[in-house]
Formats: structure tokens, C-alpha cells, sequence
């Protein structure tokens, strides 16, 4: 049965964890790059070059000695976000949308008092949210106010974010990432939070996955979550298309979050972006990054070119996964060879 298993998931075209991390994230990013994506206030000065909008960094604490001054420094601040530099999967990130005698008021309500606010900080800068446990630095950075385009499918004030796997430059494959109860208000799939596919030449939402499951409605809100447009698509696929020349990264992901007043912004760029987008897509990565590779050489021209490519090719027609292989990939026993 585990054989037939594997046998159906390589005819749908499915990326395993192996080839992805052997024949892709290896083959197609030089390590050198990594710093560039893996650290956040690294990746913003890239996008602020680039003419890519991304939240406005209010202040950088680089060491211990600097969280003291910090309530003054956020006096004219009510509402802004903390989070690790070095950071994944939402570890380590406060929201905070107002101020309160002694303390801060996040985006669930909760009232964090100074002492403890000050002492994530220091969590932080120590490393215990980073990559690889190593010393960090905290970002305080703009909060989002996030496009109503969402609002029916998310849970409470979590702000939903946008998911792009880039290869070549091409943009393969999009997801939005949707916040539940279960996920406690963030748009992480490994917390409980809703992915629900993209088609790539609409922009529209298509089939969605909740903690490894099928599903046609938020668990929370009861609204559907397929057909939903994309507001500003064209832009966040050249947005995504562009961060291969920005990164030098051959095969990566790019985050987005929709802010009401500035359309998409970046939040962070990923080298080792996960594989549960193919549940959420029902589609395979490697059918799509086998024809990229098929694509004329005038494609990868400029961006512009690329995304119009995309949106030709890897649009609408999808592989689907074979019937009852609703399985996360990222978790199931497979080798890829």
C-alpha cells in the first residue's frame, strides 16, 4: 500500500521533501544568499532597493543595553509589531494594536505588561525565536491593516498572508494562508491555519487544506473559502517574479499580506519554503517546475515576461492529486529518490 502510495503521488506530479531539498533549494540557492532572506532587516533593505514595498521598520534593537530606552522611543507608536529578525513560522511575533498604562494591549486583546513585553525582547536577542538558536535582533516594525477582501474568511483580527513559490524567476504556484481559532489568529499552517490554492492566471481561490484536510469553508467563520478574487494579482506576481534578482535565489517563497491603504506589501522572503501549498492547490510543484524548465528562453526575459508565462501555462489547468491521497507531503513518509 505504501509503494501504490508513492506510485500515485509521483504520477501527480508531487514534490518530495528529498528532491525538493537535493535537486531544488541546494542545486538552485547559493548558500551565500541565505543571509539575505533569512534575516529580516536584510531582506527589507533589498526591497526598499528594489522599489518593493514592505512594512516601515520603526526601530532595530541590536543589543540588551537598548531595550530600556525603548518606551520612549515607542511613545508615538499605539499600534506596531515585534518580531525576531531571524525568525519562522510566526515564532516570537507580537501584535500590538494599542497602549495601555504600564504595558501594551495586542491584536487578541491580552494586556502585556512592560516587564514582560521587555523580556520576550530579550528572548529574542538571544536567539530563542532564531533559525539556528543563535543571537538575533528585534524589529519594531508597522502594523498591517489589512484589505476587507478577506474578512469573511478569517478569524477574528488575524491579518492573512499570501504564499508564492518562485523558480526561475517564474512564479509556479500561490496560496493564501488564512487564520483560524485553532492557529490562535496567525497565518501559519503548522498552527492550524487554512491554505486555500490560487489560481495563478485568475488570481482567484480555489480548493483549501486545514490541518492536512479538505475543505470547502472556514471552520470558524462558516463562509466558503474558493472563489474568492485577488485584489492587485498582476502586481504581486511581479512583485514575486522579481525577488530572483533581488536575492540571486533560484528556488524560494515570497510573503505577502494585502494592507488596505498600500495594496501588497512583502513581509518575508523563504529558502526552504514548505509543500503543503500542493494539498491546497491539489496540484503537483514538480509538474510545474519540469515545464518551467521546458519554457522558451525568451520567457526569462524580465519579470514581465515571466509572470505573463505563468500565468499562461501554470494557470487553470491543474494536475490533481490522485482520488484519497488527501495527504500533507510535507509530513507523509515519502523518499523521493
Amino acid at each position: 500500500m505504501i509503494l501504490q502510495g508513492f506510485r500515485q503521488m509521483r504520477e501527480a506530479g508531487v514534490l518530495g521533501m528529498n528532491l525538493r531539498n537535493a535537486g531544488y533549494i541546494m542545486a538552485r540557492n547559493a548558500r551565500s544568499a541565505f543571509p539575505l532572506v533569512d534575516d529580516k532587516v536584510q531582506t527589507k533593505r533589498l526591497a526598499e532597493d528594489f522599489g518593493i514595498p514592505s512594512p516601515k521598520v520603526f526601530f532595530v534593537i541590536e543589543n540588551h543595553g537598548s531595550i530600556a530606552g525603548l518606551p520612549a522611543i515607542l511613545e508615538h507608536h499605539r499600534e506596531f509589531v515585534l518580531k525576531p529578525a531571524r525568525g519562522s513560522g510566526g515564532s516570537g511575533i507580537i501584535l500590538v494594536r494599542d497602549r495601555k498604562e504600564g504595558g501594551y494591549v495586542t491584536q487578541s486583546g491580552q494586556v502585556i505588561a512592560w516587564e514582560d513585553f521587555a523580556y520576550h525582547i530579550a528572548s529574542i536577542l538571544s536567539g530563542i525565536f532564531s533559525l539556528e538558536g543563535m543571537e538575533d535582533r528585534a524589529i519594531i516594525e508597522s502594523l498591517i491593516h489589512p484589505d476587507p477582501v478577506f474578512t469573511d474568511v478569517t478569524y477574528q483580527e488575524g491579518v492573512p498572508d499570501i504564499r508564492v513559490i518562485i523558480y526561475r524567476g517564474v512564479p509556479i504556484m500561490a496560496m493564501v494562508r488564512l487564520p483560524t481559532k485553532a492557529s490562535d489568529g496567525k497565518a501559519n499552517l503548522h498552527r492550524g491555519a487554512i491554505g486555500a490554492g490560487i489560481d495563478l492566471a485568475g488570481g482567484m481561490t480555489m480548493t483549501a487544506v486545514h490541518q492536512s484536510r479538505i475543505v470547502t469553508r472556514h471552520p470558524d467563520t462558516d463562509h466558503p473559502v474558493g472563489g474568492i478574487p485577488i485584489p492587485h494579482w498582476e502586481r504581486i506576481l511581479l512583485m514575486a517574479a522579481r525577488a530572483t534578482e533581488m536575492t540571486g535565489l533560484g528556488y524560494l517563497g515570497a510573503d505577502f499580506v494585502l494592507d488596505r491603504d498600500i495594496g501588497p506589501v512583502l513581509l518575508e522572503l523563504n529558502a526552504r519554503p514548505g509543500l503543503a501549498i500542493q494539498i491546497a492547490n491539489q496540484a503537483g510543484l514538480r509538474t510545474r517546475l519540469d515545464k518551467t524548465d521546458e519554457a522558451p528562453a525568451d520567457v526569462f526575459a524580465n519579470a514581465a515576461s515571466r509572470v505573463a508565462w505563468a500565468r499562461e501555462n501554470l494557470g487553470r489547468g491543474r494536475t490533481g492529486f490522485p482520488p484519497g491521497s488527501n495527504r500533507d507531503p510535507e509530513r507523509a513518509s515519502i523518499k523521493t529518490p
